[in-house]
Parts: structure tokens; sequence; C-alpha cells
């Protein structure tokens, strides 16, 4: 066999989807639904974020579940298509994104992996993000690959950003005070040897992006489309609206 991977096979073909969460700005829609199988244009958010995967050719999801877990697992079952799901039980303890992470390890495997916040929604440009993602993950260089997407033409997002970048593409974390002309788009590619040196119980993944930034080794693709943030009710409503604006204009 030949030592170099034939360009046609991605480099990443797990993820991860972080569906443990409460969404609590959600409520009172999660008082009943959990966040990942709130509906967005006819589908589950979960659903988006794992077809979107498979369309990158992943091909195993792990997705961690606690708050009404029962209800994610019952839905992932019906699933018939690609990614094959694996499912790390949190019920016992809520453990951030880090910690959930670390506890799945070994269902994740050896190789780097995709991370997904199962509510990363977004409009495609002309080239899919995660698939251009995974093409641009460099193992010697990076340890950490974010998707980024531009503070300003954000749907939802009102806040003051995340990360400015270079031109090579590498992040570092927006100055007090200061406007970041890019947010973190709930998108990730990790290794799994970072998470070595990580505590026990509840961390959030923030611990290593900084570990990376500390390392020159934090790195941002600009997302080609538009990021939607789908945190509220309303911004349910402001994002079903903008899905049928683009369908349109397509």
């Amino acid at each position: 066999m030949s030592e170099t991977r034939d360009a046609a096979i991605p480099a990443v073909t797990r993820a991860f989807v972080l569906a443990a969460g409460l969404g609590k700005r959600m409520r009172p829609v999660t008082a009943t639904v959990p966040k990942p199988l709130v509906e967005v244009a006819g589908k589950a958010l979960l659903d988006h974020a794992l077809d979107r995967a498979a369309e990158a050719g992943i091909e195993t999801a792990v997705v961690n579940v606690h708050y009404l877990a029962d209800l994610i697992e019952g839905h992932l079952a019906r699933r018939e298509t690609a990614p094959r799901i694996v499912v790390s039980d949190e019920r016992a303890a809520l453990l951030e994104t880090g910690g959930g992470i670390r506890k799945a390890l070994e269902l994740v495997g050896d190789g780097p992996f995709v991370v997904l916040n199962s509510d990363s929604f977004w409009l495609e440009g002309p080239n899919p993000n995660l698939a251009r993602m995974i093409a641009g993950w460099d193992a010697d260089a990076m340890d950490v690959l974010l998707l980024v997407a531009p503070t300003a033409t954000s749907l939802g997002y009102e806040g003051a950003g995340d990360f400015v970048m270079d031109p090579d593409g590498r992040l570092e974390r927006r100055g007090e005070r200061e406007i970041a002309p890019f947010i973190y788009a709930g998108v990730a590619i990790l290794k799994p040897e970072l998470f070595a040196d990580t505590p026990e119980g509840a961390f959030s993944l923030n611990l290593l992006f900084d570990r990376a930034i500390a390392n020159a080794r934090l790195f941002g693709v600009r997302l080609d489309g538009q990021w939607l943030h789908v945190g509220t009710p309303e911004a349910i409503r402001a994002a079903e609206e903008r899905v049928r604006l683009s369908a349109r204009e397509g």
C-alpha cells in the first residue's frame, strides 16, 4: 500500500456532535423538546448537522446526550441515513463541551475528528464548508481548525466576535473592548491527543483553543455562505425566513 493517502479519501471520517446541553435560552420551546430536536425549515437541528457531516464523507458520528436524552436517542434510532450513529451517555452528569468529548474518546478513535455543535446552522455558499475544512486540515501545522463566520453578516448574532485571523489563517482571541471580525461557527477539527492533559469532569473546549493559540496552532476557515445563530425562539423564525429567501434567490 502506498504511504501517501489517496486524495479521494477524506482525512477525517469521524465526528462528535454536541447534543447534551440544556438549551436554556430556547425556553419555553425546550421545556419539552431538547434543543437538538427543535426544527428549523422542517428538519431538526441535529439532522441538519448530521446530514452536513454525511455530505462531507463522515462515516461515524458520536452524539452525546444528557437533557431529555430518551427523546434524542429515539430520534437517532429512526434515522436511516449516514453517518453511523454511536451514542455517548452523559445522563449522570453534564460535562460541558470538552469534558463530554474526553469521556467519549474511545468511541471517537485515534484520528483527527470533526466537532459539531448540534445547533450549528448555516446557508452554504458555492463550496460546502465542512468539506473545505477537511480538505484544509494540516495535522503538521495545526492542533485545532475552526469554522469561523464573519461577525457582521451572521444572522441573529449581536456580540463583539471571537477571533481575528492573519493572512495564513492563524487565529487569535479579540482584545478587551475590541470587536473581532470572526465568530466561532460551532464546527472544529481536533486531535484526540489534545485531551491527554485535561481535567477530569466538566470543562470547555475553550481550554484547548487557548492552548492552541499559545502554541500558534489554532487556525480558521472562513465560512462560505451565511451563519444563522439559532439561540432563541425568535431566532428560529428569523432563520426560517432567511432559508425561504435563500431558496427564492437560488
